[in-house]
């Protein structure tokens, strides 16, 4: 999928499926990450990603995931300024659920990112028979949790400690 689309701030960017050769784009967006950012998406610190997680990030089964990018500029100035993914958890009971997650620059955070980058995972997600998705985000994280409230769909969340696990219906609007 591609798409372009206009921030809040009225920027164009670029939303489109990550691809294989989006390696060194995506080492060079995580390098310019600050560790709060980091830490906010993964629960913990991390200096950089693995090969493994790279090869990963790139290298995906489509029928259980997808994986965006939102960018600015083209060709080689073509520049990762967001993510989002989700992973497709084991069914229950018929209900084919998946995991998502999101990362945006912090430049440009507060911006609609994420909340773009969930409409369009919500309307992939529903073309491959996803109805539900899932994240656990930190109680700190309130703008994630905004996009997820803001999102239009059906929303249950409960608190564990210090993250909310929230759930996303997606037979309803959004």
């Amino acid at each position: 999928m591609q798409a372009t689309a206009t921030l809040r701030n009225g920027l164009e960017v670029t939303v489109r499926d990550v691809r294989s050769d989006d390696r060194d784009r995506l080492v060079r967006a995580f390098r310019g990450l600050e560790r709060q950012t980091v830490y906010t998406r993964f629960f913990r610190y991390v200096d950089a990603p693995t090969e493994a997680q790279l090869k990963r990030a790139t290298e995906f089964d489509s029928k259980r995931e997808s994986a965006l990018v939102v960018t600015i500029g083209r060709g080689a100035d073509e520049v990762i300024i967001g993510g989002g993914r989700y992973v497709a958890t084991p069914s229950e009971g018929g209900a084919r659920a998946a995991e998502v997650a999101f990362l945006v620059e912090e430049d440009y955070q507060g911006l609609g990112i994420a909340g773009l980058l969930l409409r369009h995972l919500v309307e992939i997600g529903r073309a491959r028979g996803l109805t539900r998705l899932e994240a656990d985000v930190l109680t700190e994280n309130g703008s994630m949790l905004r996009v997820f409230k803001r999102s239009g769909l059906p929303m249950r969340q409960r608190r564990e400690g210090g993250v909310v696990h929230i759930e996303l219906t997606l037979s309803g609007p959004g």
